[in-house]
């Protein structure tokens, strides 16, 4: 019982009980699941293939001829497309996040941490990169390497991070004046191992709430990337070329724009949604 009592006293358990009292949060992980579910498992289970042209179906509105969702000008079946695109844009979303997180982190903690000259130069490389435009960055990097799938998670990714530095430096400076960082000074620990222990764990609660935040942000630069034919290329699929493609044939076909529009809102509601309840949770004064 006082074992069990005091697991109730943690920080985490404390936020996770807050976090599932919050109903905005537990629907979005409820949506987010199933969106999740259906990316990972849904090309499989799809009657049709997400690139299979039929010529016989084009522009068949939702519901007709077997398909769920209607077809697009060659048609190809929506729903298979939609859930293919699903796939591609949250794959995206998320490895492109996880390249930020890792270089931000790593990058914003030792700027914050040595301090100094070394935050000065760190710091003014991250003003540098951010006076960049993003779309000029892009642009630069498909002229010179092409136009390749791996490389928008580099293109994003190598943008994203730049934000994730200065957040993490700025908890930084705060954590190194801590006591448990002297305590480790004074026991000879080194610089790396003093960051490595001590100040990315203490850094995970606002990391981890921007990085459900991070996420939706990448899906929509990809999006923005592909109604401008710059990002995923066809026949592969995400939800930006399929709103692009549905937003230049919504007058005769309004089923193409509707359906991936929405999947693209309910996939950033629930980021968006399950973000500010991590917030809350982790940091109750924030409310």
């Amino acid at each position: 019982m006082a074992r069990a009592a005091l697991r109730g006293r943690s920080l985490w358990d404390d936020a996770r009980r807050r976090l599932m009292k919050n109903r905005g949060a537990v629907a979005g992980m409820a949506v987010l699941a199933f969106l999740v579910l259906a990316a990972a498992v849904g090309p499989y289970l799809a009657p049709y293939g997400y690139d299979q042209v039929n010529k016989a179906d084009v522009w068949v509105a939702p519901l007709v001829h077997g398909h769920l969702m209607g077809t697009d000008a060659l048609g190809r079946d929506l729903l298979a497309r939609l859930l293919m695109g699903l796939r591609v844009s949250l794959a995206i979303g998320l490895v492109a996040t996880a390249v930020s997180l890792a270089i931000g982190v790593a990058w914003g903690s030792v700027a914050g941490f040595v301090g100094g000259r070394v935050d000065e130069a760190m710091m003014r490389i991250v003003d540098v990169l951010y006076s960049l435009p993003f779309i000029f960055f892009v642009i630069l990097l498909m002229v010179t390497f092409g136009s390749n799938f791996i490389l928008i998670f580099v293109a994003i990714g190598a943008v994203e991070w730049l934000t994730m530095s200065r957040i993490v430096r700025g908890q930084t400076l705060t954590l190194k004046q801590k006591e448990f960082v002297e305590a480790a000074r004074a026991a000879g620990l080194s610089q790396g191992g003093i960051i490595a222990r001590h100040i990315v764990p203490n850094l995970l609660g606002p990391v981890v709430v921007y990085v459900t935040l991070t996420i939706p942000a990448v899906i929509l630069a990809e999006s923005f990337l592909s109604f401008l034919g710059l990002g995923v290329q066809p026949p592969m699929a995400s939800l930006g070329t399929l709103i692009a493609s549905g937003a230049a044939d919504m007058e005769l076909a309004p089923w193409l724009l509707v359906f991936p529009s929405a999947v693209m809102v309910a996939a950033l509601m629930s980021f968006n949604f399950i973000g500010d309840g991590l917030r809350d949770a982790i940091d109750p004064k924030d409310r």
